[in-house]
């Protein structure tokens, strides 16, 4: 691991964007939610700043927060238990005057106090819906040189189609920006224009004394969103700055780019590109090695460990635990932990769950357009 960087501490909003995955988040958050093969996507944006020396992070939750917070445990796989700092998850409720947050603003008033007794000069704010290896270093090295207020960062591609067609507000909101000599002179909420857009992607660097007086002032006002009822006004008188990220990034906005996301990874470019950098960190579980049954047929497959594979799996993800058994065939799958295909069944373009069944001889097709889900514990 590296050094302490005393300069700055993480806060991860690990609930953000719930709704535009409500299949998947309903015994779950957006950050629980397994991604490639032996991960969940708060991974990446805790390893990563781990990987930096933030040593001080707090994760907001706001329900369905039992499966994250046994998976994070003590932080011990991230290097963050420590005497000060380390870990800290804040549930709601936690004190009397904490309550359950709808948006960024609320949810870091309930976070005030801890805020205030820091020692940290900058905040070093993120969600849970893109998966990437971030440098947090150069971004706050950024932040410093340019003397700003706030740098956000951004990557240039299109607007997803899922996010396009949602109507519905209370989805979530996001963000384009006009970016004049790196400076960010207009914030777009939830825009539709079509092409390569300058797209938010939600991760904030923030002078820690300047974060409480915008938070003390915009609550008491009634404001919930950082972005649109804070810093959408204050452009002229912030000095707001755009950190351009070049990197890989899967970002979640459906359960069709959850799918998408995933595929793309069986791609080694994308592999190679997603975990190039820091490495990425992650719950252990003692496994034995995956097997494959004499008479298995695999081809183009990402498999995690404790996995028996007797039939034929192509084009699929699976998770740890999963069974194949002879004469199944998988195809365009992804296997969450411990499900079981029992011999003979067929499914193609399929997402499972944990612990799901499939039954001997059922077949089960989707379409790369619109790929099936089958729930948690559920057997078909």
């Amino acid at each position: 691991m590296v050094k302490s960087n005393s300069s700055a501490l993480g806060i991860i909003f690990p609930n953000n964007y719930d709704p535009l995955v409500p299949d998947l988040v309903n015994v779950r958050m957006m950050a629980s939610i397994p991604f490639a093969s032996r991960y969940r996507m708060i991974d990446f944006i805790l390893s990563s700043m781990s990987n930096c020396g933030i040593d001080n992070i707090s994760v907001m939750v706001k329900n369905n927060y039992h499966s994250l917070m046994d998976h994070l445990g003590s932080g011990r796989e991230w290097d963050l238990v420590r005497k000060n700092g380390g870990l800290n998850i804040f549930p709601p409720y936690a004190e009397k005057a904490s309550k359950q947050y709808t948006g960024r603003i609320s949810a870091l008033a309930n976070l005030l106090d801890f805020l205030r007794e820091q020692k940290e000069k900058y905040v070093v704010m993120a969600d849970s819906s893109i998966a990437v290896n971030f440098d947090f270093k150069d971004m706050i090295r950024n932040h410093i040189e340019t003397g700003a207020d706030v740098s956000i960062a951004y990557n240039e591609q299109e607007i997803p189609e899922s996010l396009m067609r949602t109507l519905d507000h209370s989805k979530g909101f996001y963000y384009t920006f006009n970016i004049n000599e790196g400076r960010i002179t207009k914030i777009y909420v939830n825009p539709r224009e079509q092409g390569i857009q300058n797209f938010s992607m939600n991760i904030y660097v923030v002078d820690r004394e300047l974060l409480i007086d915008m938070v003390n002032t915009a609550f008491v006002r009634g404001q919930e969103h950082f972005n649109r009822d804070v810093l959408l006004n204050q452009l002229g008188r912030l000095n707001v700055q755009a950190y351009k990220y070049e990197g890989y990034a899967a970002r979640i906005s459906g359960i069709k780019s959850y799918f998408d996301e995933n595929m793309k990874l069986l791609d080694d470019y994308n592999l190679d590109a997603l975990f190039s950098g820091g490495p990425i960190y992650t719950k252990i579980r003692d496994d034995n090695p995956t097997r494959y049954i004499e008479g298995a047929k695999v081809s183009n497959i990402m498999v995690a460990d404790g996995c028996i594979i007797e039939g034929e799996v192509e084009n699929s993800i699976l998770f740890r635990g999963v069974r194949v058994a002879k004469g199944a065939k998988v195809k365009n799958c992804i296997l969450m932990q411990d499900t079981v295909v029992e011999s003979g069944a067929q499914i193609d373009y399929l997402i499972a769950d944990k612990n799901v069944t499939i039954s001997a001889g059922k077949e089960m097709k989707g379409a790369d357009t619109f790929p099936l889900y089958i729930a948690k514990g559920h057997t078909v």
